[in-house]
């Protein structure tokens, strides 16, 4: 009986952040895959393990939650100011697509790291000891991305007592400055509030009218209030990913807020869109626990936060939507600002399903416009596993 041989890629497995995924420099990718479109998708589905309809991801490196299905190309940088291009790709889980809609604020903790280990980066611009600051261009977006990577003996610091919450052990700090954040998207018009408005009325068919900040920062974002729809802003991930009503209620939200926000023209486009935007709700800050155990006071924080992605509540917090909630923060008038007491504000700590993370943005107005130019948050980042993955030959 004929068969097609595996074929081999360089890969690396990296933890950024809160998220893992497998690393590729374009080079290694074959032919067809270094460009966009359909052989590009195609590897990458079957390097994670979709479209699977068991929804396990186990014949792949997907661990079958957004937070780990995802991929990673990454190239010497041809623009000017910037070392490296960062290209995202979120693989649906249980249909035949990768989202590039968006990026993974997570992951770009790791991409300065393994742009330094992989070749990509002038060895002039890194020190034997100390920093080295990375410039990323995120392709995805169209933004910049400025990482400080520590460096020990010439090499990658990965190890150190930065904790993260939702990251089990603790690691190096990486600190991210997402530059001019507001997000560029089609139909959005680059701008930082699509509708014009810091709060909206969102008509939402089966839940009514909820107020809402639709924003473009760090990834388009919906935030509600969470009493607004039955919640108290300290729910864990099993009370609404065991909750099928709830999760049709979200991406119903989701799919409006994206229409309104000119992300899509019909709500049925939501489907193919999984990765952007986001949909989150805020509360004022009460105590709780949070999923490892560890208890999270009042006092702890500025407001509570959860954010969904790709369909489900996110165990901890997608690093693009910490940027947009560090902006959001930062803008008067806010469901986010008036969530933390309102006010001015250049940082705020939240509190998510895992604890706490602080984040960072100041917000001037310019011509009656809300202008950030940068946000910035701490994350780490360590290479779990590094060769070649392997698939089929004919699968793409």
């Amino acid at each position: 009986m004929a068969h097609v041989p595996q074929i081999r890629i360089p890969a690396t497995y990296l933890r950024g952040g809160t998220s893992k995924g497998v690393f590729f420099r374009l080079q290694d990718l074959p032919a067809s895959a270094q460009v966009p479109g359909k052989a590009r998708d195609a590897l990458l589905m079957r390097v994670i393990g979709s479209p699977d309809p068991y929804g396990k991801q186990i014949d792949g490196m997907g661990g079958a939650t957004s937070s780990t299905s995802k991929t990673v190309i990454l190239s010497k940088s041809s623009r000017p100011d910037h070392d490296v291009d960062y290209l995202f790709g979120q693989v649906s889980i249980d249909a035949a697509f990768v989202d590039w809609s968006g990026n993974c604020g997570n992951l770009s903790a790791a991409v300065g790291p393994f742009a330094i280990s992989n070749g990509l980066i002038d060895p002039a611009r890194v020190p034997r000891d100390g920093v080295a600051v990375v410039r990323i261009w995120q392709a995805n977006i169209a933004k910049t991305i400025v990482a400080h990577v520590p460096i020990t003996n010439g090499q990658v610091q990965e190890t150190g007592d930065f904790e993260l919450d939702g990251v089990t052990f603790p690691a190096a700090e990486v600190q991210l400055e997402f530059m001019d954040p507001a997000a560029e998207e089609e139909g959005a018009g680059g701008a930082m509030f699509p509708t014009g408005n810091v709060v909206d009325d969102l008509d939402v068919p089966g839940v009514g009218v909820l107020k809402a900040t639709m924003i473009n920062a760090g990834i388009p974002t919906i935030f509600v209030n969470a009493d607004a729809i039955g919640y108290t802003g300290t729910e864990l991930q099993d009370a609404i990913n065991g909750d099928p009503k709830a999760l049709a209620m979200f991406e119903t939200i989701r799919a409006h807020g994206a229409v309104r926000m000119g992300l899509i023209k019909h709500v049925d486009e939501a489907a193919k869109r999984q990765h952007t935007p986001k949909v989150a709700f805020v509360a004022k800050p009460v105590g709780y626990t949070a999923s490892s155990g560890k208890t999270v006071a009042a006092g702890d924080v500025d407001l509570l936060v959860r954010a969904l992605s790709m369909g489900k509540l996110h165990h901890a917090m997608m690093g693009t939507a910490a940027v947009a909630i560090g902006t959001a923060a930062a803008i008067p008038g806010t469901l986010v600002n008036l969530a933390a007491g309102g006010g001015n504000r250049s940082a705020v700590r939240f509190g998510h399903p895992s604890g706490t993370l602080r984040v960072g943005a100041e917000a001037t107005q310019e011509g009656g416009d809300w202008v950030v130019k940068k946000a910035i948050m701490s994350r780490s980042a360590r290479v779990l596993m590094e060769g070649w993955v392997r698939v089929p030959g004919d699968a793409f």
